[in-house]
Formats: C-alpha cells, sequence, structure tokens
C-alpha cells in the first residue's frame, strides 16, 4: 500500500506495526495486484494527504468507496471533478441548500471541504467494481476505528457527524463531553426523508466550531 502523509503516518506509527495491519496490508496489495479495485491506489488515503491530525475540526464519517467506475477518489461522499453526483451526494447538498440557503454545488468534489479540515473518512478504504461491502472484515474497520479514536482523544471540540445506523456505530469512540456528535438517517434516497433532510448538521456544525473560536466551514 501507498504510504500515508508524514502527519498521520508518525500519529499512527504503532498501528503499522501491528499483525492486523500488516494482514490488512498484504491482503489490499494483493487485491490491488489481481483485480480492479477502487480507488486508485494513488487515491486511497487521500482524505488523510488534504486533511493533517492537527487540522481536524470534522470528521463527516462513510461507509465504503463508491463501487462504479470513476466515482470512488479516496474521500467519504466526493466524487471527482466532472462526474456525475450519486444520489446520496445529491441529498447533501439539498439538505446543505436548505440549511444555509446556500446555491446547490456543481462539482461533487470534495476536496474544498477536506482542505478546511473535514476528514471525510470511509470506515472501509477500499471495494471491488459494483460489489458494495466487499472489502468489509479485511481489517479497514479496526484502523479506521483507531482513526476515530486518536481524533477524538487527541483533538478537541471536534464535529462527528454520523449518518446512518452504520456509522452511529461508532458513536461509543467519541467522548461527546469533549466533542459534539450529530447524528442523522443516511443521505440515501432511501433513509433521506426520514430525517435526513432537516437536520440542519452544516449550521450547527459551524455555530459549534464558532462557539469554540474555531474558524467555520466554508461550505
Amino acid at each position: 500500500m501507498p504510504p500515508l502523509a508524514a502527519p498521520w503516518r508518525d500519529t499512527l506509527a504503532l498501528e503499522f506495526t501491528k499483525p492486523y495491519f500488516r494482514t490488512l496490508s498484504k491482503a489490499v496489495e494483493t487485491a490491488y495486484a489481481n483485480e480492479i479495485v477502487y480507488p486508485k491506489p494513488e487515491d486511497l488515503f487521500r482524505a488523510f494527504s488534504l486533511c493533517p491530525p492537527t487540522d481536524v475540526n470534522v470528521v463527516i464519517l462513510g461507509q465504503d468507496p463508491y463501487h462504479r467506475e470513476g466515482q470512488a477518489h479516496g474521500l467519504a461522499f466526493s466524487v471527482p471533478e466532472g462526474v456525475r453526483r450519486p444520489p446520496s451526494l445529491r441529498n447533501i447538498y439539498k439538505e446543505l441548500a436548505g440549511d444555509l440557503g446556500n446555491p446547490l454545488r456543481t462539482t461533487g468534489d470534495l476536496t474544498d471541504w477536506a482542505t478546511q479540515g473535514v476528514l471525510l473518512l470511509n470506515t472501509t478504504l477500499t471495494v471491488l467494481p459494483g460489489k458494495p461491502g466487499s472489502h468489509h472484515g479485511l481489517g479497514w474497520e479496526t484502523f479506521t476505528d483507531m482513526v476515530i479514536t486518536t481524533i477524538a482523544n487527541e483533538r478537541s471540540h471536534v464535529v462527528f457527524l454520523l449518518w446512518g445506523k452504520y456509522a452511529e456505530a461508532k458513536r461509543h469512540l467519541i467522548d461527546e463531553t469533549e466533542h459534539c456528535v450529530l447524528t442523522a438517517p443516511h443521505p440515501s434516497p432511501l433513509s433521506a426523508y426520514t430525517g435526513f433532510f432537516g437536520c440542519q448538521h452544516f449550521s450547527t456544525t459551524n455555530e459549534y466550531l464558532r462557539a469554540h473560536g474555531k474558524e467555520v466551514i466554508r461550505w
């Protein structure tokens, strides 16, 4: 696997020595060598490269990468410039527009969020084409649980946006006396109308950041 950017590599150095991570690395390298895997290897740790640990003020937690060609590029819910926005992302934009009154974004690329301190983290970082969840159980969840735990332990006043039951299951990793945890149904078309629309997470996030002396996110 490609290395993490130096700040994260230093922060998570102990994790790379553990048996599960060595097994995970071998499995992922074998998959890339023998199959089509999304995202491309150079995008595998893109969320980390764009958002160093000392910059993290918001975490948006996804499940695994998009599994269609050209969509996944290492950022949860994001797609590269010029790629049609998936339904969940379109619903995120609808809620954003309704919450803040912003015009609907025309790009599906959320790189600008990442560079402002929003860690767009999938709990599983690789997937096979057309097979959502195909790399669950390889060990990624153990690794990303440690990422969440590390942020919760080492950063202060971070907003965690947990959308859907899978993301909400990570709530126990976060000290809610130190951080802000916001939950809602997943923005997919199957559940967005059951509470994601109207959750106002974007304005609530900025209110919390402002109250704790941090820069708001330019959503």
